[in-house]
């Protein structure tokens, strides 16, 4: 009879302590990929502001607000890259962030739905509660603007993709469960995790000197935090790259396509 031999994911916290202890994780990588992702928001934004004031457009910064479903992907690849060298000084491979197994996919799937159900919810009242409070009125209009054709088909087949995985593994996979390891204290590092994704939103898209759009960008973000105290009990990501993407892909829908369609 041959024996059954249990192998601990590379991403579970056992393994992670493993890692630590044999001094391959520290505080910088981890605390580098909490708040990489707002500044490269600010950089690929500048980017963009800049190709657009060579053009001599009007407010040639806030007219690359709309344009975040596109070169959000420079974010997602240098993000990408930094992840790929980090998990290479541990010793595992990038998709080890994951722990994808294809025998658990129609269940982590219908998960992952199960998870927008919970976190949708979330995100709609917080958005009106936190709108009301801080303009008064109703929360400010969307994110999104018109794009031209190519870019709006990108927007919502390609982009939420790579950005919903992306930024589960920058946050969820690779950050939160080093900074438990390292801190000791799991709630701890939900609040520095959770501060730096919040941080990003506010940097999503960054309107200048627009402060109550940024605050309200921020805020809104926070009941993210919801989400990881499940993802380390579970440790499965898969699940919650699914829900990111039904997200972000609805939202373009109904900003960007839905509008494209009606017009």
């Amino acid at each position: 009879m041959s024996a059954v031999i249990a192998v601990t994911p590379l991403n579970s916290k056992q393994a992670i302590e493993e890692r630590f202890f044999a001094g391959r994780i520290t505080w910088a990588r981890p605390i580098v990929m909490v708040f990489a992702r707002f500044v490269l928001a600010i950089l690929a934004q500048s980017l963009v502001a800049g190709i657009f004031a060579l053009e001599r457009r009007a407010s040639p910064w806030n007219a690359a607000a709309p344009w975040l479903t596109v070169y959000g992907t420079l974010i997602d690849i240098v993000c990408l890259l930094l992840l790929m060298a980090f998990a290479n000084r541990e010793g595992i491979r990038l998709g080890d962030l994951i722990n994808f197994d294809h025998r658990r996919l129609g269940r982590d799937l219908l998960l992952g739905l199960g998870y927008c159900l919970l976190l949708f919810p979330i995100g709609l009242v917080s958005g009106l509660v936190f709108g009301r409070l801080l303009y008064g009125t109703q929360p400010p209009p969307g994110l999104f603007g018109e794009l031209p054709t190519w870019a709006a088909v990108y927007s919502f087949l390609i982009w939420p993709v790579i950005w919903g995985a992306t930024e589960q593994m920058t946050y969820q996979g690779y950050a939160l469960p080093r900074l438990e390891v390292l801190s000791r204290q799991a709630w701890l590092a939900v609040i520095i995790t959770a501060m730096g994704w919040a941080l990003q939103h506010a940097a999503l898209p960054l309107l200048v000197w627009d402060w109550k759009f940024m605050l309200y960008r921020f805020v809104t973000a926070l009941p993210l935090a919801a989400m990881m105290p499940i993802y380390l009990r579970t440790r499965r990501l898969f699940p919650f790259i699914v829900m990111h993407w039904v997200i972000d892909a609805l939202s373009v829908f109904m900003g960007v396509v839905a509008p494209m369609i009606a017009g």
